[in-house]
């Protein structure tokens, strides 16, 4: 058994940028491992989802803590995740083994990494434009058959490439439940995912990759990384950063469904671009980017009544 130090660093980063962005770790930490250390796909599904699988808990048990778990919600999704994971990996092992099912898990992978950062796109316009989301009623009434459809298609996606809890899950609940706190689909998505990333851990163990000493360097950088950036998670301006990880994940799917290196760098460019158009907007507008991203409230001025309204309020 091995511990790489790099690798441990690279989840030490990771493991900020989630508990820092809320961002799901798989998103970022496999194509991290078959990129830049160059670990095959599956080996590196399999490692980050049994890592995972002790992460999992932290986030849920805080959020179980804090009373933001919509348990029967987590239930149904559960329901239908648990064994469309299992499943997953059980696929992958149908197609049988070498270079055509790394490539199965490449290029899978890409294409959900694509979807992912479509997704959160999607969310950050939405929480900008709604705001902070209603609460919902005491009784949360479940629309079951599309609860357990969602369940099984992230279950199924997660056993084949440990992408889609998180983001994929918290922008389907979106449009499913639009009353549910963002808060709470996040607790809930956290506590249904113990299940399903358990049964493709399992799996993974049995038919996959699994080497224990690339999960034990993942776990040993994540942890402490995951608490740090939890920590100041609350003074960060996360919408910048949402968007600069939304361009590396956009860049790191477009690399596994071997898209040229040409239009890889016109696409990186592009995204500084914008980036940096969006940074600059910011600076020019004089408010910070909590306040523009909908995290503050923007401030409202007050002026001091002049002469003349003095004058207007008491003849009134």
């Amino acid at each position: 058994m091995h511990i790489d130090l790099y690798v441990a660093l690279a989840g030490l980063i990771v493991g900020f940028a989630v508990g820092l962005t809320g961002m799901g770790g798989g998103a970022l930490m496999t194509p991290i491992l078959v990129l830049l250390f160059g670990i095959a796909p599956l080996a590196a599904v399999s490692s980050d989802l049994v890592a995972s699988l002790f992460m999992k808990p932290i986030g849920a048990a805080v959020h179980a803590g804090r009373g933001t778990v919509r348990w029967n919600l987590a239930g149904w999704l559960a329901l239908g995740s648990v064994p469309s994971a299992f499943l997953g990996v059980l696929f992958l092992k149908s197609i049988g083994s070498g270079a055509r099912v790394q490539t199965v898990v490449s290029v899978a992978l890409g294409a959900v990494l694509l979807v992912a950062v479509a997704a959160l796109l999607v969310k950050m316009y939405l929480d900008h434009r709604n705001g902070t989301g209603a609460g919902v009623d005491e009784k949360l009434l479940i629309k079951k058959a599309p609860t357990l459809a969602i369940g099984a298609s992230i279950g199924f996606i997660v056993g084949i490439t440990s992408v889609g809890s998180g983001t994929l899950v918290i922008i389907l609940l979106l449009f499913l439940y639009p009353r549910l706190r963002g808060s709470q689909m996040v607790g809930t998505d956290l506590a249904q995912a113990i299940p399903m990333v358990g049964s493709a851990a399992l799996a993974h163990i049995i038919f996959g990759d699994f080497k224990l000493g690339l999960t034990l360097s993942i776990l040993i950088g994540s942890i402490p990384g995951v608490l740090i950036g939890a920590s100041v998670s609350s003074y960060a301006p996360t919408a910048f950063l949402r968007g600069a990880l939304a361009a590396v994940l956009l860049v790191s799917g477009l690399k596994l469904v071997n898209v040229p290196t040409l239009g890889i760098g016109i696409v990186l460019l592009a995204c500084i671009v914008v980036l940096g158009a969006a940074w600059i907007y910011v600076r020019a507008s004089g408010r910070t980017l909590r306040e523009i991203s909908g995290e503050l409230p923007v401030p409202v001025a007050h002026p001091e009544p002049t002469l003349q309204t003095a004058g207007s309020l008491s003849e009134a």
